[in-house]
């Protein structure tokens, strides 16, 4: 057996989350964590340095991908749509061709998290670096996006806290703040229009920043997915180790 040895592992696991799992599921984390590469089995802490590379990886490639002109807009599977009410009013409205205010809108938001996606490289990189080498024991053989889906259940208040700044500034660069303002004050004097709510243009943001986060992780896990899947992908000798 490799320098990583069973007993190594089993001592490892013991004071991990994993201890809670049945025996049928640790035994398959041990099997994929171990059987490791046909150079060999991994240890821990290239299984972490592994997960971490493919993270970084995918977190450079999702910003080039979304923080670009049209990087949202443009992008029918990550396009941030107006949330909730403010939907509802553009949808009906554009049946009398009257719903340019709020295309106006939609296509702010999408600019406000194409702008702000590549100031929160930095964020994920912390979050990146602070992985531990029991967090990544346990997702180096897991699906296909399993690294993306621990970091995103592990981070992802976190990040949102920090991201919200980053978004409202780039909102408000992009008019998107303004233009909501505008259409309040418009919907304030039309008969039977609906009511918004005190804390719309918060619940704006808020959607702004769920939905551009949502598309970062969106690309970082179409890459964890090339790599684990196209050989091509793995571009330095830890990714090939780790998901050779």
């Amino acid at each position: 057996m490799s320098t990583f040895s069973r007993r190594s592992v089993l001592t490892l696991l013991a004071a991990s989350p994993l201890a809670a799992c049945n025996s049928e599921d640790l035994g398959n984390v041990l099997d994929g964590v171990l059987s490791g590469s046909a150079q060999g089995g991994l240890t821990s802490a290239e299984a972490a340095e592994g997960i971490k590379a493919a993270l970084t990886q995918g977190i450079g490639e999702a910003i080039g991908q979304v923080g670009k002109l049209n990087g949202y807009f443009a992008d029918g599977a990550i396009r941030i749509p107006l949330p909730g009410d403010l939907r509802e009013i553009q949808e009906e409205l554009a049946r009398f061709g009257l719903s340019g205010s709020l295309d106006d809108l939609e296509r702010q938001l999408n600019r406000g998290a194409e702008q702000a996606a590549p100031q929160a490289r930095g964020i994920f990189l912390d979050a990146i670096r602070s992985m531990s080498i029991r967090d990544a024991i346990d997702i180096v053989r897991g699906s296909d996006t399993a690294a993306t889906d621990y970091f995103r259940g592990k981070t992802s208040a976190g990040l949102t806290a920090v991201f919200s700044p980053i978004m409202t500034d780039a909102l408000q660069r992009v008019g998107a703040i303004q233009t909501f303002d505008r259409l309040v004050s418009r919907l304030a004097i039309v008969p039977g229009a609906p009511e918004l709510g005190a804390n719309a243009k918060q619940d704006l943001i808020n959607h702004g920043v769920d939905k551009g986060l949502g598309g970062l992780f969106y690309y970082v896990a179409q890459e964890e997915k090339a790599i684990r899947e196209n050989p091509a992908k793995r571009t330095t000798e830890i990714l090939r180790r780790v998901f050779g």
